[in-house]
């Protein structure tokens, strides 16, 4: 059998512009010449296997992510999505060149995907655009700068890991972290009633230095809630020098980066990387059991697990979905290649849904994506944060998965025939699934020709040829 040529000269490229590196340097950091590295780059070489070899050693990265189709930036699942759209139908984009797109000019993928966002967006707001509004939405660009550095802040970790090691035991941190407001910064923590908030679970009074925390917050939101405004305050030349090396394209996009990057920085106070990575190999990834150890709730626990990437100490590496019971995505983090929607919603047939009907109960299932990929996941219900009307659904679902490669480290998968697993078919959403005989298809597949037939009805509500 002949082996396979890989091209890879746009996520070679990728990576070299993400360690700030130019070609002089990454080709000595690697062994070879500036000239076979720029012919790389430009696929006019293949990379060869002793190059990928150097690459994984010198930077420290997985191959398979590195070779995956789509491992970086906007890949073939999230160009397949765009060009699904009714617009492109007479086109017919075939699959392969998808691929080359975004393996040869992932700029290119990029700029393709902020434009049909900015589409997207214009056919939610007919009224017309905003000349002082940006093409991209600020939760689509925080989101996909977060994903660009792997959901891994390094900087950060290591100023919480100096701070949480000051601050003592983790599952008590509420009380030391008040102090460390109070005699570090004259800021003062106040529990109040939610009615003196207006809608809010916290609020800092800037000019009294006061932390104003909503009394129906539980102990562990509470908790979460002064390590934030801690992060806020204790790492702002950190936080700012970031953020203007991120250079959000407006204000409204730069607060929001703040907030998650502060958000960041809470969760790595509370659960530090190196006794958190110990702990959740010890205890192979038991949420509840971290829960313990590090007094936060699943939810945080959850978000926390997706940022194990620190080089040299790499957890199990995690994709987080949160959704509501009406199927509405709010918070999504990619691990790997798993192909989530940036459009639409998940695939019904994933059992993340299911946990509504069980909640606080874990359900887990081994899926496989159209690619022929296999991703063990875990599903459970979590509760909102705050929940000021008695008569309100407080649940949201959490969904966790990792390739089926690493399952065996998990406790979740115990008793699980990880060999030969009972596996269910998923997809993206229904209007860009290539899967024919789906039963559960909620909608036409976009870009494709229906075979309905009067005289006789099929499985799926929406046959189409493949």
């Amino acid at each position: 059998m002949t082996e396979r040529k890989l091209f890879l000269g746009g996520r070679v490229r990728r990576l070299r512009r993400e360690l700030g590196l130019n070609q002089n340097a990454m080709a000595a950091e690697i062994g070879i010449s500036p000239s076979y590295l720029n012919l790389l780059e430009r696929n006019q070489r293949p990379v060869t296997a002793q190059v990928l070899v150097r690459l994984a050693e010198v930077y420290d990265i997985d191959l398979r992510a590195l070779t995956a189709e789509g491992a970086e930036g906007t890949g073939v699942d999230a160009l397949s999505e765009i060009f699904a759209d009714p617009m492109f139908g007479d086109l017919a984009v075939p699959r392969y060149e998808l691929v080359e797109l975004a393996d040869s000019a992932p700029a290119v993928a990029d700029a393709v995907a902020r434009l049909y966002a900015a589409l997207v967006e214009a056919r939610r707001n007919p009224a017309g655009p905003d000349e002082d509004k940006p093409a991209l939405r600020p939760e689509d660009w925080v989101r996909d700068h977060i994903q660009a550095q792997r959901n891994h802040f390094g900087y950060l970790e290591e100023a919480a890991e100096t701070l949480a090691a000051a601050l003592g035991e983790p599952a008590l941190a509420f009380e030391p972290l008040r102090r460390r407001l109070k005699d570090g910064f004259g800021v003062e923590v106040r529990l109040v009633p939610p009615d003196v908030l207006d809608g809010t679970s916290q609020h800092y009074d800037i000019h009294r230095k006061r932390l104003m925390l909503s009394n129906m917050l539980r102990p562990e939101s509470r908790t979460f809630a002064v390590a934030y405004q801690l992060a806020l305050i204790e790492f702002r030349p950190l936080l700012q020098r970031m953020l203007d090396a991120a250079a959000p394209p407006d204000m409204p996009t730069r607060r929001l980066l703040h907030m998650s990057l502060a958000n960041y920085a809470a969760a790595a106070i509370l659960m530090p990387y190196e006794p958190f990575l110990a702990a959740a190999e010890r205890h192979r990834y038991d949420i509840d059991h971290l829960c313990g150890i590090f007094g936060t709730s699943v939810e945080q626990m959850s978000h926390r697990l997706t940022t194990l990437n620190r080089s040299g100490a790499r957890g199990v590496p995690f994709f987080m979905l949160r959704v509501d019971a009406a199927g509405n995505v709010s918070k999504r983090f990619a691990g790997e290649s798993f192909p989530f929607s940036r459009f639409g919603g998940t695939c019904p047939r994933w059992n993340l849904h299911a946990a509504f009907q069980t909640p606080g109960r874990v359900v887990t299932q081994v899926v496989e994506t159209p690619d022929g990929q296999r991703f063990f996941t875990i599903g459970r219900t979590v509760e909102r944060a705050v929940r000021l009307d008695p008569r309100e659904d407080s649940h949201l679902a959490i969904g966790l998965g990792c390739d089926v490669k690493h399952a065996a480290r998990l406790a979740y998968a115990d008793g699980v025939d990880l060999a030969e697993p009972l596996v269910t078919p998923i997809g993206p959403a229904c209007p860009v699934c290539p899967r024919i005989r789906c039963p559960q298809r909620a909608a036409a597949p976009a870009g494709r020709t229906l075979t309905v037939n009067e005289l006789q009805k099929t499985i799926s509500p929406y046959p189409f040829l493949g």
